[in-house]
């Protein structure tokens, strides 16, 4: 990803000019002439605390002015942020089954062995099915191109995106009900969304429209009903085939 202008999302051949250490003037864009990126000077705490307000401009500072190819190793992030969500993924299964009546402290060894294989199965192939949808709901409903919109770049942006989820960490210290849980999955779902948008820069009534349908799946996926979405997904194929397809 090249640099861009948070204000505008305009891109940028270079965010400031050095001209001593610790001296450095910010450039301006081009397009809207005002500085391309303020957060250069800001201790973390201002572009942390406008993520979480879902600020555009601080997320495209985050995915095209930090997150750069010139300064990062994008290949690595990748592996190490694709880990960090499956875990704290795997650790939100964990808690939705804690929570669920038949699974008591009477389990014998081998039920706990079955249900740890259920979990990181449904985990592993839920997110993938939840990636697949996601990009594939982004390239129709936002009529994307996929010179705009890669795959690997699409990818990062919502592992970056669903940093929220690292909020479930507080439940291993103190007790929440399990409808705290919904309520990050409901701020997962809109950092998403800007997210979405700050990337292909549609608007967010498509973006949303695209994060329902990819969440909406994984949760048909998780919840136990896949057989039922699989066969309505097989309908509606089938349905759109052209005639004499088989």
């Amino acid at each position: 990803m090249e640099y861009r202008c948070v204000q505008c999302g305009f891109p940028i051949k270079t965010l400031f000019v050095q001209y001593s250490p610790g001296n450095i003037r910010l450039m301006k864009c081009e397009s809207c002439r005002a500085v391309a990126d303020e957060y250069i000077e800001c201790e973390i705490m201002i572009p942390l605390i406008d993520l979480i307000l879902h600020k555009p401009k601080a997320y495209r500072h985050l995915l095209y002015n930090v997150l750069n190819r010139e300064t990062v190793n994008l290949e690595a992030l990748l592996w190490k942020s694709a880990i960090g969500f499956y875990i704290l993924d795997a650790y939100r299964s964990l808690l939705l089954r804690q929570s669920d009546e038949e699974h008591s402290s009477s389990m014998t060894f081998s039920s706990l062995t079955w249900i740890c294989q259920k979990m990181l199965k449904d985990v592993i192939f839920g997110n993938i099915v939840f990636l697949c949808v996601f990009f594939l709901a982004s390239r129709t409903l936002l009529n994307t191109p996929s010179r705009v919109l890669r795959f690997r770049d699409f990818v990062l942006a919502i592992f970056v995106s669903s940093y929220l989820k690292i909020f479930l960490v507080a439940m291993m210290v103190w007790k929440f009900p399990s409808s705290a849980i919904f309520v990050i999955d409901l701020f997962v779902f809109s950092s998403n969304a800007v997210a979405l948008k700050v990337i292909t820069e549609s608007s967010m009534i498509r973006t949303i429209g695209a994060c329902f349908v990819a969440h909406a799946v994984k949760f048909f996926y998780h919840s136990g009903t896949r057989a039922t979405f699989f066969e309505i997904l097989k309908t509606f194929l089938t349905v759109r085939s052209p005639p004499g397809y088989t």
